[in-house]
């Protein structure tokens, strides 16, 4: 099974505190690995260091390697744009900006270039599709994103990061506010994209990581405590703080 990610003796600071301590991952291509844990455990401050978010936080101080097919994402020559580029993002609530369905799928590949309408008009029905949201919009692209239920904005979300042709997609519990359809929809959905992407998501939900991660890495005050295949680490976790954390006794 080929890395995609590699993250060596990580630690990060917010001042003082100390949220991430000596973390060491790897993390396969085109598979879904989940990051659970209790709130304020470091799961969501490690998703943010694989696209570089928290550099936008004063304060943050960040030692050790993370490396996306070998390149270290924190070297100097890196390009941030770049690298944001190839790692997208969807967020816990669903963000779409206020323009068309249409305005907001193309605004990534007109950030980076692309202009004419035809290849616009190609990415934009690609993205959606991918995003399995096609068939609900392609008659109202002119609409305002705004105008959708909560469901189909997250999935909007998902294809406007999609259009600019990510290699790893990272979700930050974005399924936590929508209701449960919504949420099965947005599942299927992940389910079908690690065929082609590489997907590292934030969940609250211990059961959702069961139902459609292929790994799964528990985290406590900031550190790994165990990374393995979704059913074995749920079914013989090896370290007793696991074991504990997902049979509730804690969490």
């Amino acid at each position: 099974m080929a890395v995609i990610i590699e993250i060596e003796r990580l630690q990060l600071y917010y001042g003082a505190f100390h949220a991430l301590k000596n973390v060491n991952l790897s993390i396969p291509e085109n598979n879904i690995t989940a990051f659970i844990g209790p709130s304020g455990c470091g799961k969501s401050t490690l998703l943010r260091t694989l696209n570089r978010m928290n550099d936008t936080i004063q304060g943050v101080r960040i030692e050790g390697d993370v490396t996306i097919q070998g390149r270290n994402i924190y070297a100097s020559d890196t390009e941030v744009e770049f690298l944001r580029k190839r790692v997208g993002m969807v967020f816990q609530q669903p963000n779409p900006f206020p323009k068309s369905i249409y305005d907001n799928v193309a605004y990534g590949p007109r950030l980076h270039g692309v202009t004419k309408k035809a290849d616009l008009d190609a990415l934009v029905e690609q993205s959606l599709r991918s995003a399995s949201l096609w068939h609900e919009v392609k008659d109202v692209l002119k609409k305002s994103a705004w105008s959708l239920s909560g469901g189909q904005q997250q999935r909007l979300c998902i294809a406007r990061a999609l259009a600019v042709e990510p290699e790893i997609l990272l979700m930050d519990e974005s399924t936590s506010a929508l209701d449960p359809i919504s949420t099965t929809k947005i599942e299927e959905l992940t389910r079908e994209l690690r065929q082609k992407y590489t997907i590292v998501m934030v969940t609250h939900n211990m059961h959702q990581a069961a139902r459609i991660s292929d790994r799964t890495v528990f985290f406590l005050n900031g550190e790994v405590v165990e990374a393995s295949e979704t059913e074995t680490l749920f079914r013989a976790p090896v370290d007793q703080r696991t074991e504990d954390y997902i049979s509730g006794r804690f969490g």
